[in-house]
């Protein structure tokens, strides 16, 4: 019979998402994630195939949790939509946050969408770490898009404004508060941007 597993393998995959969000993909060797997880390189190999394979595994998890977050974030009655984008740019400030079972991200830079981070790095050569960070765009913007089509129904954006492209828009400004969060700027700064951004959400033309 096959021993069971003696690991949480959530846990596992969490904590290997915060080492490659710290030291990218290719700063992370695989007695990185050893000592991130606790896992001996034997056990990593047999569990995940390898770094890339603990890779594929963490994002795939970083999925099915964004899947949530943001989804349940932005849903909601029409009259609390516009307030619901704003808290959500609001939340960009400070980066995306990590999975419950493990310490805080380390700096901003270590806060930023790990999809992202990874598709950046490597997506280009790299095609289902490409194909994961699309998955977890397409649904961030989606749940982006439904709630500016609700803010619009509710009489608070302009209801001629296409949602798709305001939700690119916004999705655009929180990747790029990643960027400026990394460089160092203070959360002031970052603030200034997200309500920058959501002052320039269009508005019906009566109001």
């Amino acid at each position: 019979m096959a021993r069971p597993r003696s690991f949480d393998p959530d846990h596992v995959l969490h904590a290997a998402e915060r080492q490659f969000r710290a030291s990218g993909y290719n700063g992370t060797s695989v007695d990185d994630i050893s000592a991130a997880t606790g896992l001996g390189r034997g056990s990593l190999y047999a569990a995940f195939d390898g770094k890339h394979g603990v890779l594929l595994r963490a994002m795939a998890s970083y999925f099915a949790r964004l899947a949530q977050g943001p989804r349940n974030m932005l849903a909601g009655p029409d009259e609390g939509a516009l307030e619901r984008l704003h808290a959500y740019l609001l939340r960009a400030v400070h980066g995306v946050p990590l999975a419950a079972d493990v310490p805080p991200a380390p700096d901003r830079t270590a806060a930023a969408c790990f999809a992202a981070k990874m598709a950046l790095e490597i997506g280009a050569s790299d095609p289902e770490v490409k194909r994961l960070a699309s998955d977890c765009f397409s649904v961030v913007r989606t749940a982006v898009a439904e709630c500016v089509r609700a803010a619009q129904r509710n009489g608070d954006i302009d209801p001629d404004a296409d949602p798709d492209d305001l939700a690119y828009l916004l999705l655009t400004i929180v990747r790029g508060t990643d960027v400026v969060g990394a460089y160092g700027h203070s959360p002031d700064r970052l603030t200034s941007i997200a309500e920058t951004a959501f002052a320039l959400l269009p508005r019906p033309r009566h109001r």
